[in-house]
């Protein structure tokens, strides 16, 4: 740690708002409660499923909390705010996308979900399937999602640490320090608590959102005389322009912050690229593996249709109130929409100097610490998802074919989540200077692509079979990937993670357009090329009953 401390100071100052030292000092209060939580929480852990599923011991209001802020990342925070004070209505209908795709989620996939796997989306798309290779493919998929989602989440670790330590983007080694130790917080998390204390960190976490972002939200309406139009209206004054960087050409705002198009309607391509990432947005919530093992930690279905109901309404509320940070900022920091693209962390930084621009060093330093803890609760959600699956998926039924202790298997989801962490950590120093709520849209179109379309044939289609369920997670997920690397998200434009590269060879942005559809055709497809194998109509009977009343399930409540 003094190394560390060492390294940040020795940084070159560029300019940043705030004090450092309070800064950290807050967050480190935040750490120091969690920590003791987690290791309160942590006394029961002693079977597999206290591990992985808190024991299935947490109530539909308490697991709706946790949803959202498992679900209220670094993206809605930080990225959401500074995309609407940069692009406006545009930046909005992120909140949108992330809102409505709950409805997919609370009509299609959590009660049935609940009711039929044990742990993990592997345990649904192989009930009636054989088991090795369906959940081979299944953790794989989930590895992946989760991959992509934690590169989000460490990237807006760094857009912080930029900002608020005062660390200029081109100290890599000052960035790169403390994005190791906010990933070694998150191992620490879920090795000591695993799902019960992160649960609980979720809810600890979510609470402080929802009350910084309601203060921050009551603050701006205020200075406006509680008039939204107000607000709107000054945000249009200050911001007549912006330029995004050096080498870029000025982009008209003014009257263009308060209607579509302005990120989004320039050419055909973007208007094409908009519909992809809505449909990404919309179904990617459905298939997103951390959200999904949450719907395993109630006792019964009912408390799973509890959660959701009280997660939507959670959302709804801070995506409203998402609007007022954004045109707050672009509003009321000083600079507007200009400074906001340019500051250190880039368009992320939008909260945090509306923060400062509001209440000074007291309050930036209790939002960054909100922000922190926003970062810290959703990348320990990811890596105990992505290590259970591979414990359970991987390690227990397809390595060992089910002929393992649980305390064996919770011993390999403990190694996962340290590997996971450090690859998290290297994928974060990449990714620190992405705008975060783009780089979760990547994560939900990879979720819809590969993972959505396998979860629904298995759930409503009697026919889908074994190289059925392969076809659609293998292809989707491949499909997407690709098309990621071939985008200008990856090369070939200045906000591109790698821009002296270019070898964009695919025009959108996020490929859910193309890599969804055809993971639902190549379902189809597989199911009928694999039709030679039998069908299991009483696996699939047993599934079907199973999943609309809770009849055999973990801890069965039917009503």
């Amino acid at each position: 740690m003094s190394s560390a401390v060492s390294v940040i100071a020795q940084a070159p100052a560029t300019p940043g708002v705030g004090s450092p030292l309070l800064n950290i000092s807050i967050f480190a209060l935040f750490v120091v409660v969690t920590l003791v939580v987690v290791f309160r929480a942590s006394r029961n852990n002693r079977t597999a499923s206290d591990y992985y599923a808190a024991g299935r011991s947490f109530t539909g209001p308490q697991n709706g909390i946790a949803i959202a802020g498992d679900y209220l990342s670094a993206a809605s925070f930080l990225g959401i705010a500074g995309a609407i004070a940069v692009n406006g209505y545009d930046g909005f209908l992120y909140s949108i996308g992330f809102l409505v795709a709950w409805l997919v989620a609370l009509l299609l996939v959590a009660e049935l979900m609940r009711n039929t796997g044990k742990y993990t989306m592997g345990d649904v798309v192989s009930f009636r399937m054989r088991q090795r290779p369906v959940r081979a493919a299944a953790a794989t998929s989930t590895l992946v999602v989760s991959f992509f989602y934690l590169l989000a989440q460490m990237a807006g670790a760094g857009a912080l640490i930029a900002l608020l330590l005062q660390i200029p983007n081109s100290n890599t080694v000052g960035q790169g320090v403390v994005i190791a130790i906010v990933g070694a917080l998150m191992i620490t998390y879920v090795l000591v608590g695993g799902m019960k204390g992160t649960t609980w960190v979720q809810i600890i976490k979510a609470t402080l959102l929802l009350i910084g972002a309601a203060i921050i939200t009551i603050w701006v309406l205020g200075k406006f005389g509680f008039n939204l139009s107000a607000l709107l209206g000054q945000a249009v004054d200050a911001n007549p322009q912006v330029q995004t960087s050096p080498t870029a050409a000025p982009k008209e705002l003014g009257e263009k912050l308060l209607i579509p198009g302005l990120q989004y309607g320039a050419t055909t391509t973007a208007k094409i690229d908009f519909l992809s990432l809505g449909l990404a947005l919309v179904l990617g919530t459905a298939g997103l593996p951390h959200i999904l093992m949450r719907f395993y930690t109630v006792p019964s279905a009912q408390e799973a249709r509890r959660s959701v109901v009280w997660a939507i309404w959670l959302i709804g509320i801070f995506y409203l109130f998402s609007l007022v940070l954004g045109y707050g900022a672009a509003a009321l920091v000083t600079g507007g929409a200009q400074r906001i693209a340019t500051a250190p962390g880039g368009t992320n930084s939008a909260a945090p100097l509306l923060a400062y621009e509001l209440g000074g060093e007291i309050l930036l330093g209790i939002i960054s610490a909100v922000a922190f803890a926003t970062i810290l609760a959703v990348v320990a959600g990811l890596t105990i998802t992505a290590s259970a699956s591979y414990a359970h998926d991987v390690y227990a039924n397809v390595i060992k074919k089910g002929q393992t202790s649980p305390d064996a298997e919770v011993r390999v989801a403990r190694i996962t989540a340290v590997i996971i962490g450090v690859i998290a950590i290297a994928a974060g120093i990449l990714a620190r200077n992405q705008n975060i709520a783009f780089l979760v849209a990547l994560a939900f179109a990879v979720a819809a692509s590969a993972n959505l379309p396998t979860i629904l044939y298995s759930l409503f289609w009697k026919r889908f079979n074994t190289m059925g369920a392969l076809w659609s997670i293998y292809g989707g997920l491949v499909s997407c990937v690709l098309l990621i690397i071939f985008s200008p998200a990856i090369s070939g434009k200045p906000t591109s993670m790698i821009p002296n590269a270019d070898f964009d060879l695919f025009p959108l942005a996020n490929p859910g357009l193309v890599s969804i559809p055809l993971s639902f055709v190549l379902g189809i497809v597989g199911t009928f090329v694999g039709g030679r194998q039998p069908v299991e109509e009483g696996k699939y009977a047993e599934m079907e009953v199973r999943s609309l009343t809770g009849a055999g399930s973990e801890k069965a409540v039917t009503h």
